[in-house]
């Protein structure tokens, strides 16, 4: 499949780019050559081939979460020296907004 420069304008705009021409030019070749790949792995017969999601054997090795009491005076200690508080709650600076 050979992109042309129009369509890789439209790539790198989804994924706020700033291209030259120079490198338009290189990454329209380069990702014609990723999907010439693709396609002729499309013309491969998998019929009968099981599905593989992963084949190294490794396991999840993730752990529920545990709740463990703090005795009271860590816990007073722990709130009193943080910055910011709202009672026994911690302030932090937001993770998922555009706020600093």
């Amino acid at each position: 499949m050979k992109l042309d420069i129009k369509q890789i304008e439209e790539i790198a705009r989804l994924a706020r780019l700033e291209l030259n021409e120079k490198e338009k030019k290189m990454y329209a070749e380069q990702l014609s050559v990723v999907l010439d790949y693709v396609e002729m792995l499309n013309e491969v017969n998998t019929d009968g081939v099981e599905e593989t999601c992963q084949v190294t054997g490794l396991e999840d090795v993730v752990r529920s979460d545990k709740v463990e009491e703090c005795p009271p005076d860590v816990e007073e200690k722990i709130i009193g020296n943080f910055p910011e508080k709202l009672g026994n709650l911690l302030k932090v600076r937001a993770v998922f907004s555009e706020e600093t």
